[in-house]
């Protein structure tokens, strides 16, 4: 189950919103913890975002290099041939 940042940062909100709303000091502390770790959570998802972007482009790249050098591998074969 993969979660987005949009989605941890909107419980992060929540449990902001739910600590200020707080009458108990336990209740706060406890939706302030949650806060944090949602929080945590949206950084971590942002960050895996970022790395699966970026491993997609490199990956693009490798796939168009082989494709260049399988290109120019097959001309010569031709050349060579004729």
């Amino acid at each position: 189950m993969s979660q987005s940042f949009a989605f941890y940062d909107q419980r992060a909100s929540d449990a902001a919103d739910a600590a200020q709303a707080a009458t108990l000091d336990n209740v706060r502390e406890r939706n302030l913890r949650a806060e944090k770790t949602w929080r945590a959570l949206a950084d971590q998802a942002k960050k895996v975002e970022g790395d699966r972007k970026k491993a997609a482009a490199v990956r693009q790249e490798r796939l168009d290099r082989e494709a260049a050098e399988a290109a120019e591998t097959s001309e010569i074969a031709v050349v060579q041939q004729a």
